[in-house]
């Protein structure tokens, strides 16, 4: 594979923007991966874990929705997190079909440990950047991703 100038493939010629986007989305997940190793969680269990401890007990389809995965990485992930003790699920009342979702003290104790981690990262990727910067970085971040979830491609994230 012959790469351009700009360390990416020939391939991606016509969209550095959009290679460098992965580039820095895949080098931050992985750093990510590893801090959240050290909490003895996978990637994405951080997100259903702060959405319970904004605001406990939700159904399992209010957490889909907040975080916007696929219904079988959201379960697996309950699944896998209720086996480690984090959190129990069990049927509503009004309802025995929805589960719902409530944390234990196990996983409560985990919200100190996941802000260390998010400023950890926070510092890590912001390094050698100004305030101004990183408001520029935001700003345009949030433009992309509302581009993204505008254009008229079939599969559309919703986070």
């Amino acid at each position: 594979m012959t790469s351009s100038t700009s360390g990416s493939p020939e391939v991606a010629g016509d969209g550095p923007l959009s290679f460098a986007i992965f580039n820095l989305a895949r080098v931050h997940r992985a750093h990510a991966a590893g801090l959240l190793r050290e909490l003895g969680l996978h990637p994405g269990q951080e997100l259903l874990l702060m959405q319970l401890l904004d605001r406990d007990e939700q159904t399992q389809s209010e957490l889909l929705e907040a975080v916007g995965l696929d219904h079988s990485t959201v379960s697996k992930s309950l699944r896998r997190m209720q086996e480690a003790g984090l959190l129990i699920r069990r049927p509503a009342e009004h309802d025995r079909r929805v589960q719902l979702v409530t944390l234990t003290d196990a996983g409560r104790a985990l919200r100190q440990p996941l802000e260390r981690m998010w400023a950890d990262l926070e510092r890590i990727s912001t390094q050698g950047l100004s305030p101004q910067e990183i408001t520029a970085f935001i700003h345009t971040a949030e433009t992309i991703r509302h581009s993204m979830l505008n254009s008229s491609s079939p599969k559309k994230p919703t986070t």
